[in-house]
């Protein structure tokens, strides 16, 4: 039971890796496409929902994972 917990732990801390990896990868690439200043604030400020998601969601994962390798 306790092997599935650390499995499903790890699955979603990397899909948690994964959204913060993309979140990353949106605004640099706004970065080089050389918006204005506002463009640029409104991509970022669309993306930190997302990256606040992303980063819960691999704290939790994380969290599966170290409560499965303390009870099994």
């Amino acid at each position: 039971m306790f092997d599935a917990m650390i499995w499903i732990g790890t699955v979603v801390t990397l899909a948690g890796l994964a959204g913060l990896v993309w979140c990353i990868l949106r605004v640099a690439r706004a970065k080089r496409a050389g918006l204005r200043e506002e463009d640029l604030r409104a991509v970022m400020q669309s993306t930190m929902p997302l990256n606040t998601g992303a980063l819960f969601l691999s704290v939790m994962g994380l969290m599966l994972v170290v409560i499965g390798i303390m009870l099994g």
